[in-house]
């Protein structure tokens, strides 16, 4: 077993929310399509480079990487998204999965020419440690690219029927928290790295074929199943109505499209 320390999180990436990601892993990565491209660009890939995707979940922006790089490294907190990758990619030579906490993994000294993630740098339990870990697994001068949550986006018109949200909002925890630039900075050059920069980016995101399908997908997901965990079968049901009509001004007839919105991160070791 890899060591962890960022306990809290490695329980629910272990657990349900770990394994929800896995068995919809064409769900999530419809979701989160719209931003690869992007964030594949921000990480000028090189047919030499070396890539480490940090929080790489189901594999898909590692799978991308490797088509353009020398060989690509995917660590994840989770066990079961890792396993998911891992068997998608058989006969891709130049792609590893592996299970670890980047904050204390231990990567080969300045073995990386690129760091990439895809929304998976935003719930280490010490964030300065974990971005000077990886900023040892670059070489000097090594580049790191990254997709943090900006906001919620057209989420928050959805999360509404809750009366807030069930994804946390703090500015120091949580998947909003590398949300600010400021905070970006002070812990990015805390870790050592040199020029820093973050713009806001959005991207198209579809969450189901239908209204239905969608807010089924929804209220499966993780923060929600949590937000209702004590709830009564008939509230579970009001939410999901309610969720279902805060969706609806979102279809288009094949799909359900939301607005997503992120902080595209860019700095050197």
């Amino acid at each position: 077993m890899p060591k962890i320390v960022n306990t809290h999180q490695a329980e629910a990436w272990n657990g349900y929310e770990g394994h929800h990601w896995a068995e919809y892993q064409d769900r999530y990565d419809a979701v989160n399509s719209g931003f690869n491209d992007m964030l594949l660009a921000a990480a000028a890939l090189a047919p030499h480079h070396r890539v480490l995707d940090v929080g790489c979940g189901n594999g898909r922006i590692a799978w991308l990487a490797a088509q353009r790089a020398a060989h690509v490294l995917g660590v994840d907190l989770s066990g079961p998204m890792p396993a998911r990758a891992r068997a998608a990619a058989t006969g891709v030579p130049n792609l590893t999965y592996q299970q670890g906490d980047a904050q204390v993994f231990p990567f080969p000294p300045h073995a990386f020419d690129v760091a990439v993630s895809q929304f998976g740098v935003m719930f280490f339990a010490d964030p300065v440690a974990a971005f000077a870990n990886i900023r040892g697994a670059l070489r000097p001068g090594g580049r790191l690219a990254f997709l943090s949550m900006h906001d919620l986006g057209d989420l928050a018109e959805v999360f509404a029927v809750f009366g807030g949200t069930p994804v946390p909002v703090s500015a120091d925890t949580g998947p909003l928290s590398p949300s600010d630039p400021a905070v970006i900075d002070r812990v990015l050059t805390g870790a050592g790295f040199t020029d820093v920069a973050a713009e806001a980016v959005e991207a198209e995101q579809v969450w189901g074929r239908d209204v239905a399908d969608a807010a089924a997908f929804i209220m499966g997901w993780g923060p929600v199943r949590f937000a209702l965990r004590n709830a009564s079968p008939s509230t579970v049901d009001r939410a999901r109505d309610a969720v279902a009509a805060a969706l609806a001004p979102f279809a288009d007839g094949d799909a359900v499209r939301l607005r997503g919105t992120a902080r595209l991160v860019t700095a050197r070791a």
